[in-house]
């Protein structure tokens, strides 16, 4: 891809924050903008944190709504229950690690 500069990496972000805003197929996305889908791809790889410690500290500049329930109001001991923004709902009987979490987030996100 070569080296980039501060106006490609403004570019690519502005596009990457838009297609997931819009929550379309990057190759939806990419058609619509004239954009190659591969270039698509390249950079929001490039611009997406890869740690848990980048995300936890805020770099994507996002809040996530959490909702806390009394524990006695809790079905099982030790379940819980994780609804994403897209309305789907996952039950678990443990809480998963921080790095599951973000993986399933940065996997939800790529899927729409």
């Amino acid at each position: 891809m070569g080296a980039s500069t501060a106006g490609d990496t403004e570019f690519w972000t502005l596009h990457a924050e838009a297609c997931r805003r819009e929550g379309a197929a990057a190759s939806v996305h990419a058609r619509q903008h004239g954009l190659t889908l591969a270039s698509l791809y390249y950079w929001r790889r490039k611009l997406t944190p890869t740690t848990v410690a980048d995300s936890a500290c805020g770099t994507t500049g996002k809040f996530v709504a959490l909702r806390v329930v009394d524990a006695q109001a809790s079905p099982a001991n030790g379940a819980c229950t994780l609804v994403l923004g897209s309305g789907l709902r996952l039950e678990m009987t443990a809480l998963p690690s921080p790095a599951w979490l973000l993986a399933l987030e940065q996997a939800h996100a790529g899927v729409r």
